[in-house]
């Protein structure tokens, strides 16, 4: 499950009218033409450093925007409390700065084509005779509150595929259209405004498909010279909220497996243990139960998405203290949201333990001996671990690249989910899976933040992750309408139950997991 506060791209684009076209539709060259007569004058322009108010989902503060419009690199920035982060692209390679401080880079899912497109649309690039390399074509007219507009398909070379629409009489742009992981992310522009002779819009307003809008409105919008790329590249990570009570090189406590999940006690702000779920594909999440026992202050309704078809919307808070044994974090941002029904697991849970707790030591889910180890990275011998598998993380999720029957895909590591193996359901499609002949069976198969999750089940091949290799997991291919088993820019989904032959370590400073049978 992954919360996102959805950043601002002003993107700077407009045109000439091309009224003298009479009936005949417009060509995407004569409406981006159009496009940059009505954007003013940006030709020269190097930096544009873009700040705004925040209004949505319960929350409201601060965004920005560095830009660096000749090379395409850019920083986008939010401090809505009670979190704050920021994430980059310098042209080669993405990184982000998540809530709970972290900063990491990015190259799993489809983070980098996401980057490729904003820097394509705030650079212009359809400007260009080219185009930029990008695919665009013309689709057509559109309707939005009486007003028409034209519309272009736009793929970038490398980036993700949007819809860019088009005011018929300003031929100012009204709209971008994007997928963007689980979510649909309609951007709407308005209230344009020169800036040192270039127009800029001073309103944004994001829907991420909840129709839970948040409002971005134009305070400072500033033209510069160059800045060293450097500006725009991963900044360093300070982290000093974690520690092992007594020193100790590492902390060791006992877990639950039940339905092939990870159930352990934890303590918040000092409280009695109380039963959490462990998740590699989840976040500090807190239930409204145990904020509201806690005295736990909650804000906002912030869009969450997961397993299951549905966008929910959670509260954001932050803890003091979270504890696992004598492992110790402090001053977290969290979640708070029922996220699966009371009853489901057979488990109270309350709560659960996720990346952020996982990413300041070295984690070892150890299923044989139904351990969780959390170990001081000075003191971690890799030579123990078992066998080393690379992984990247599609924001805080771990991404292995391998194979499924030879064919090959990219499967995400989730502690929290109770299947074996679940195939992507468009890689599968893709390329065939389940295979004309295999006996399936179709069934509810587990339970995400969006609700329940459907698959076909069948008796599965051979995946490899790295040079690991299992045998005929038990797999599925998800029949969901949304979340996170339908989308293509999702992993296929490596869980519990193939998971539990191992002891797995996750060392995520050094991008690699550990397998040891």
């Amino acid at each position: 499950m992954r919360t996102t506060f959805a950043a601002l791209a002003v993107t700077a684009l407009a045109t000439v009218s091309y009224s003298t076209l009479a009936l005949a539709a417009p060509s995407a060259d004569d409406i981006l033409a159009a496009n940059k007569a009505a954007m003013g004058t940006w030709d020269g322009k190097i930096t544009l450093n873009v700040e705004s108010s925040y209004s949505g989902q319960g929350l409201t503060g601060t965004t920005s925007s560095l830009q660096d419009l000749q090379r395409g690199a850019f920083v986008d920035s939010y401090d809505i409390p009670p979190q704050a982060g920021s994430s980059g692209w310098d042209g080669t390679k993405a990184w982000e700065k998540e809530p709970s401080g972290t900063v990491t880079d990015q190259a799993g899912g489809d983070v980098i084509p996401n980057a490729i497109s904003e820097a394509y649309q705030d650079q212009n690039l359809w400007w260009r005779p080219d185009h930029g390399g990008a695919a665009i074509a013309y689709a057509g007219q559109k309707t939005d509150g009486g007003n028409s507009y034209d519309v272009l398909t736009v793929t970038p070379k490398g980036g993700t595929a949007f819809e860019a629409w088009f005011d018929t009489k300003t031929h100012l742009l009204y709209r971008i259209i994007e997928n963007q992981s689980t979510q649909t992310i309609t951007q709407t522009f308005s209230e344009y405004a020169p800036v040192d002779g270039a127009m800029i819009a001073k309103k944004q307003v994001v829907d991420d498909g909840s129709h839970n809008l948040q409002t971005f409105t134009l305070t400072s919008a500033k033209f510069s010279a160059a800045l060293p790329l450097s500006a725009y590249q991963r900044p360093a990570e300070d982290l000093h909220d974690f520690s092992i009570a007594g020193g100790a090189h590492e902390a060791t406590v006992p877990f639950h497996l039940w339905n092939n999940h990870i159930y352990a006690d934890v303590s918040v702000n000092g409280s009695r243990p109380m039963t959490f779920i462990f998740d590699t594909g989840g976040h500090t999440i807190l239930t409204p139960k145990t904020a509201k026992t806690l005295g736990i202050d909650v804000k906002g309704n912030v869009s969450s998405t997961g397993g299951g078809d549905n966008i929910v919307t959670s509260g954001e808070a932050t803890v003091k203290t979270l504890s696992v044994g004598a492992a110790t974090i402090t001053n977290q941002p969290a979640s708070v949201l029922d996220f699966s029904p009371p009853g489901t697991e057979g488990a109270n849970e309350r709560g659960m333990v996720g990346y952020e707790f996982f990413a300041r030591f070295i984690t070892r889910f150890d299923y044989g001996n139904h351990t969780i180890t959390f170990i001081d990275k000075k003191y971690f011998d890799p030579r123990t671990a078992g066998m080393p598998v690379p992984m990247r993380l599609y924001h805080q999720f771990p991404e292995i690249l391998g194979s499924y029957d030879g064919l090959p895909g990219r499967f995400g590591i989730d502690t929290g989910s109770r299947m074996a193996l679940l195939l992507n359901k468009a890689w599968a499609a893709k390329n065939g899976f389940p295979k004309p002949g295999t006996k399936t069976i179709e069934a509810q198969t587990g339970w995400g933040v969006g609700g329940p999750t459907h698959s076909i089940v069948f008796k599965g091949g051979t995946l490899k992750l790295g040079d690991v290799t299992i045998d005929h997991p038990l797999t599925m291919v998800s029949t969901d309408k949304g979340g996170a088993g339908s989308v293509e820019s999702f992993p296929s989904n490596v869980g519990g139950g193939v998971l539990k032959r191992y002891a797995a370590t996750f060392d995520y400073d050094n991008s690699t997991m550990y397998l040891k049978p």
